[in-house]
């Protein structure tokens, strides 16, 4: 049986997520934390001391941004530069970069930031993109793998004393482990919220991918970070963290939104620069989990009093099915694989806890929308 948050719409299935006794879930408990007992005043003197260390520190960049030049990174470099850091800016480069996307990094470089656009090596990317989905049904392993660990990896290698993180995803979306929901990134926070189902680098070491092959993928220890004299932290942690104030912020800045609604979800300010993992990342969750991207986002905007409960219930009835058929076609070119057997791969995670069969069709138990086709 799927239990569903009285206050958002997202459900237990969701990983980390719990629905407490309240029948409120822990990210809604976290958000509302956020306007009731965080002390914002406390936490932007500890950002300014944080980065008064970090300025006595540096004898090249003051910090590394994690960047894909999204409204988030645009607005994590306008934070930085107006706290008067010096950043260098890293991408780890998506093999389903579009035009947009590559103009809204251009426009977050112009800023006046230093920038490296990390390209991994094309076959192993593939070959790896192409396992993971297939053995953990997630084209994003790969992605969050790199985009934690090459930011890391060049803090250590060029001395630079802090990387700046953006929102911790595990306070906004949902986090049951409290020894990890600080301000800073550990592995443990790797491990449990980095999106790569507990794995790393080396477990996807085999006969066609050596540990060499996937060198960009290797998350550095905390002991080597603490040794370089690197911190992780999260802007989020010191700054309120809102999607829509970010985008306004960044839209101000020269970043462009989709012109033809959302790519995944609702927001169509997000998840703009990838053609495929993405999506596809997002809609596999309704397979395993019962919902999707979309599900994310509308529970957002309940949090932030922006829809009510039943407005976001009515969106997800009326958007209806999102097989996400382009991106689907664009991953089988890239992939070299047909469409058939994406779908075999995809079929081998559906969740049956959840999941039953109906005249034929699948069909959610208990779900939310009653007579939802």
């Amino acid at each position: 049986m799927i239990k569903y948050c009285m206050h958002c719409i997202l459900p237990d299935t969701r990983p980390n997520l719990e629905i407490m006794e309240d029948g409120v879930c822990n990210a809604c408990h976290s958000w509302s934390d956020k306007g009731n007992v965080i002390d914002w005043d406390a936490r932007n003197d500890d950002l300014l001391d944080l980065i008064k260390g970090v300025k006595e520190q540096s004898t090249t960049w003051d910090c590394i941004i994690p960047v894909s030049g999204g409204k988030d990174s645009t607005w994590q470099v306008l934070k930085a530069l107006e706290h008067g850091l010096k950043p260098l800016c890293v991408t780890w480069r998506t093999p389903a970069r579009n035009a947009l996307g590559q103009k809204n990094l251009d426009n977050l470089v112009s800023l006046g930031v230093d920038h490296i656009d990390f390209t991994i090596n094309p076959d192993v990317e593939c070959r790896l993109t192409v396992e993971t989905f297939k053995e953990a049904g997630s084209l994003a392993i790969p992605m969050h793998m790199a985009l934690f660990a090459i930011p890391l990896q060049l803090a250590i290698k060029f001395n630079i004393p802090l990387v700046l993180w953006g929102e911790n995803s595990a306070m906004e979306y949902g986090g049951n482990d409290e020894s990890v929901l600080g301000f800073k990134m550990t592995r443990a926070w790797l491990s449990k919220y980095g999106v790569t189902q507990g794995t790393t680098a080396e477990d996807w070491v085999s006969d066609d991918l050596s540990i060499q092959d996937l060198s960009a993928y290797v998350w550095p220890s905390d002991k080597e970070l603490e040794d370089a004299g690197v911190t992780a932290a999260f802007l989020g942690w010191y700054l309120p963290w809102d999607p829509l104030e970010t985008f306004k912020v960044s839209q101000e800045h020269g970043f462009e939104a989709l012109s033809d609604g959302p790519k995944t979800g609702y927001y169509d300010f997000a998840d703009v620069d990838d053609e495929f993992i993405i999506t596809i990342h997002h809609w596999v969750k309704w397979y395993k989990f019962g919902f999707t991207r979309l599900w994310d986002n509308l529970s957002l905007e309940i949090r932030s009093g922006r829809l009510s409960r039943d407005e976001a219930i009515a969106i997800v009835k009326k958007t209806g099915d999102e097989y996400p058929q382009k991106a689907i076609d664009k991953f089988c070119t890239w992939a070299e694989i047909s469409e058939p057997q994406f779908l075999q791969m995809a079929e081998k995670f559906r969740n049956h806890d959840i999941w039953t069969k109906q005249d034929g069709n699948w069909v959610l138990k208990d779900f939310l929308i009653e007579g939802w086709f």
